[in-house]
């Protein structure tokens, strides 16, 4: 026969650990929405238009395309 004491304990064991498992499953739940959220968010923004150093080396390297095609034909 099974004892009151060792039934209770048993009872208030199982309780404290799914208790914690829960916490510890909504914890989880709530970094993932965070990590979600922050995704969302960051492709949201504009990209930066192109610095003057960008623009000149793109234009350098348009330059050095065109060059290379002349000089081939």
């Amino acid at each position: 026969m099974i004892t009151w004491g060792v039934f209770v304990q048993s009872i208030v064991d199982f309780l404290i650990i799914a208790f914690c498992i829960f916490v510890a499953i909504r914890w989880m739940n709530k970094l993932k929405k965070a990590t979600v959220k922050a995704e969302e968010e960051a492709p949201a923004a504009t990209p930066a238009e192109p610095t003057k150093e960008e623009q000149l080396l793109t234009e350098i390297r348009d330059l050095l395309k065109a060059q290379a095609r002349s000089d081939k034909k």
